[in-house]
C-alpha cells in the first residue's frame, strides 16, 4: 500500500477493524510521524481477581499504540517481538500508551512504548520490534 497522509478519523476507521483493542476501549488520540498516542478508559472488564487491572490490558494498549504509530502512514509492520516490564499499578480511570519509533530500518523497526496513567504514573515501559512485510 502506498504512503499516504490521512486524517486521525480515517487512522480511527481502518484501526476499527483492530477488534480486540477497540473492543477493550482502545482509542487513538493522537497520531504523528512514527508515533501515535492511545488510551483506555478503564472498567470493571479491565480488572482481575485481585480488583487491580489486568497486566494483558497494558500490554494490548500498548500493542495498538504500536500498530498505530507504525501503519498508520503506510500498512505493513507487523511485530515479531515485544518485552514488557511492570512498573507500577494504574491510579485513576485511565490508561495512556505513547509509541516512538526509535530506529525505523529498511526491514525492522524498533519500537518503545510508555504507559502511564492519567496522573503521569508509569505503569508498563514495552518494547517491540516490528518487521516490514
Amino acid at each position: 500500500m502506498e504512503e499516504k497522509q490521512r486524517t486521525i478519523e480515517e487512522v480511527r476507521e481502518i484501526f476499527a477493524n483492530d477488534k480486540f483493542a477497540t473492543e477493550n476501549g482502545a482509542v487513538i488520540e493522537e497520531i504523528g510521524e512514527l508515533y501515535a498516542k492511545c488510551s483506555i478508559t478503564l472498567g470493571d472488564i479491565h480488572k482481575n481477581a485481585m480488583g487491580g487491572v489486568m497486566g494483558g490490558v497494558y500490554f494490548t494498549l500498548a500493542d495498538f499504540a504500536f500498530a498505530v504509530a507504525a501503519n498508520w502512514k503506510k500498512m505493513g509492520t507487523v511485530s515479531i517481538n515485544a518485552t514488557i516490564s511492570y512498573m507500577g499499578k494504574a491510579r485513576g480511570e485511565k490508561i495512556i500508551a505513547e509509541a516512538f519509533c526509535l530506529k525505523n530500518g529498511k526491514t525492522t523497526a524498533h519500537y518503545n512504548v510508555e504507559v502511564k496513567d492519567e496522573m503521569k504514573n508509569p505503569i508498563a515501559v514495552v518494547t517491540i520490534t516490528g518487521y516490514h512485510v
